[in-house]
């Protein structure tokens, strides 16, 4: 494709693309094996799956495809570590917030009576100290991923960078325990030093395992491009791959949300029994994590880490913004610069010219640093939904802890989030998806993530209303949350902060599935995990901005981190649908590039006689492989 042809934002016309990237349907050569893919063979397709025309692509029907029943157990695997994960954390605003009721039964930190308002606690830090914590918790567990991600796709693999998150996590489960202990819990401020490390190795945990699960899931699909699959009535179907993936998202986003509702139980065992126990049931559902991991690893397959990807994604990065980079953008040539083909064409036959350094990348790894560069700028967006969806730091709970729950835990509101998400990701991939699809509606990415957005500012602007009506009839006004530790509560029932959990759960099924769809089918092959990591990242920045927010979460002043968040969040919406509303013609471009290079890539192998890996060539021939690729 020519430099002018390709504008990111408006995107160039897809025919021109396919007419000089992709072979015209007469010149399809149906002989040629490399258009077969052999995962599945039976009598109808005796060759295998074939990879479809231009002319097939457009017309023929459109279905699912599967991966192995056995990789779906990876979900199962999700589902274990945040059924452990938020179980432990939707209990900690209380024990850090709160402090341990009188008469507490045996010191375990649940109040006397069953039946009264008053909420569990042990530590009594405040409000401040247990936002700075939790979001401590949330900031460092999205930041890590930034390595995991990276340390799997570079150096160990998926599978074994998870298997360090799993020792880490099963660390921090008994050090939370330890802290909950009775005996502990008397000395006050001893518990805290070993709470604060359980939260630094719960983050480490989660940064290891959750960037890698998903990608190693998707993984496990065997098709790499759609494909023409003919039935047993001789109809010739589409078997797509990004509904495919589509469907494997929600099945993963799914399992997510069916852990986070474990968290129920540990709301009722913190204010009906106590800490100890309710910080032991989560190490029970967490060992299910490596019992199902040894299971799998014989079934699974796995790609090879990639040692250089750091490496020459940095020196892609150097030359494309290297002087002139701004002039090159606005003329829609910008990564063009550093493809190996157009810098030798220029006269530039190393990275560096005094020290001789070779060009160590292909046109191909331009394109790769350019779709991670691209799909990074959409999670940009996601700091401000992250907010809307949670709300700012432990608000939210502390919210429902000032009404009246006549004997309910405070914290078991927010099990409405991943209820709601149980309900209607099943309504979504059963009901509403397949409709559209029978009608030929295509619900885009885009679509559903600007959605999903207004739906979790929508649950901000509910948030806001039921704050003003508690400060104005708590007993103690527009100091309500404060005098909530004594049990002074408003009378309106904490029912309604339902609402805010069935808003933002709705909001995750249609943006977070999106965002992960995007993060993996974007991802170059080789840094999946990064990209996964970096879309987590948000996560940290958000609580980032939380953290510097929590010195005014103080009465009076509570409706306006609500209705900050909702202002905030119906902005991002419309400023996201207006930069990447073209984004599908985007993707399609990046598909058929890709496509077309891989081609080139392995006509090139066949002439050197079957080479695979020509990066482990001498540098002296490495600049002569990258040209062209």
């Amino acid at each position: 494709m020519s430099d002018q042809s390709y504008d990111e934002k408006k995107g160039a016309p897809i025919d021109q693309i396919i007419s000089k990237d992709v072979l015209s349907d007469e010149d399809y050569d149906f002989e040629d094996p490399h258009n077969y893919s052999t995962h599945f063979v039976d009598e109808y397709n005796p060759r295998g799956l074939r990879v479809p025309t231009n002319e097939e692509a457009a017309n023929l029907r459109r279905v699912l495809g599967h991966a192995s029943y056995a990789s779906y157990l990876i979900c199962l695997c999700e589902l274990a570590e945040r059924a452990s994960y938020y179980s432990v954390t939707n209990i900690l605003t209380n024990f850090i917030q709160r402090p341990l009721p009188p008469d507490s039964p045996h010191g375990w930190g649940a109040p006397a009576s069953d039946s009264s308002s008053a909420s569990a606690g042990a530590l009594n830090q405040g409000l401040q100290a247990a936002n700075a914590l939790n979001l401590l918790l949330t900031f460092v567990a999205y930041v890590v991923p930034l390595y995991g991600g990276f340390i799997a796709d570079t150096k160990i693999g998926k599978y074994k960078a998870i298997w360090i998150g799993v020792i880490a996590g099963l660390v921090s489960h008994i050090l939370f325990v330890i802290a909950s202990l009775p005996s502990v819990l008397k000395h006050g401020s001893a518990a805290l030093a070993p709470t604060v490390i359980a939260i630094l190795s719960l983050s480490v945990g989660t940064g290891f395992i959750k960037p890698n699960l998903l990608p190693l899931l998707m993984d496990q699909y065997p098709e790499k491009t759609d494909v023409v699959k003919v039935l047993k009535s001789g109809e010739k179907i589409i078997v797509d791959r990004q509904k495919s993936l589509e469907r494997m998202t929600l099945i993963f986003y799914w399992a997510i949300n069916v852990g986070a509702f474990f968290m129920l139980a540990t709301s009722y065992i913190e204010r009906r029994i106590g800490y100890w126990f309710a910080f032991f049931i989560p190490i029970v559902v967490y060992l299910i994590l490596p019992g199902i991991l040894i299971y799998l690893r014989p079934k699974l397959i796995f790609n090879q880490p990639h040692g250089s990807v750091l490496t020459n994604s940095w020196k892609v990065s150097v030359i494309t913004f290297s002087s002139g980079w701004i002039s090159r953008w606005r003329q829609g040539t910008l990564w063009e610069y550093a493809k190996p083909s157009n810098m030798i064409a220029r006269g530039r036959e190393y990275y560096d010219a005094k020290k001789q350094s070779p060009i160590t990348w292909n046109d191909q790894w331009v394109l790769d640093v350019k779709q991670t560069f691209n799909a990074s700028k959409i999670f940009v967006y996601f700091i401000i939904f992250n907010l809307a969806d949670g709300g700012i730091g432990s608000v939210e709970t502390s919210q429902a802890g000032a009404m009246t729950t006549q004997g309910v835990p405070n914290d078991l509101f927010s099990n409405f989030n991943p209820l709601a998400i149980i309900i209607i990701i099943p309504i979504l991939d059963y009901g509403i998806y397949p409709m559209l699809r029978k009608y030929k509606i295509n619900f885009r990415p885009v679509w559903r993530i600007v959605f999903g957005f207004a739906l979790a500012g929508a649950s901000q602007i509910a948030g806001a209303v039921i704050q003003w009506r508690v400060y104005e009839t708590s007993p103690c006004g527009y100091q309500a949350t404060n005098c909530s530790n004594n049990g002074i509560v408003s009378p309106i029932s904490a029912w309604q902060d339902v609402s805010l959990y069935i808003l933002s759960g709705a909001g995750e099924c249609f943006a977070n599935t999106s965002a992960y769809e995007l993060a993996y089918t974007r991802a170059p092959p080789e840094m999946k995990g990064l990209v996964m990591a970096l879309f987590l990242f948000m996560s940290a920045l958000s609580a980032a901005l939380s953290e510097a927010v929590t010195p005014a979460l103080i009465d009076p002043y509570l409706i306006w981190p609500f209705a900050g968040i909702a202002i905030a969040t119906f902005v991002a919406a419309a400023g996201f649908f207006w930069q990447f509303r073209n984004l599908h013609i985007v993707m399609e471009e990046e598909r058929i590039i890709r496509e077309g290079l891989d081609r080139k890539d392995e006509e090139e192998r066949r002439a050197h006689g079957g080479i695979e890996h020509d990066e482990n060539l001498e540098p002296v021939t490495s600049i002569k492989s990258a040209v062209g690729k």
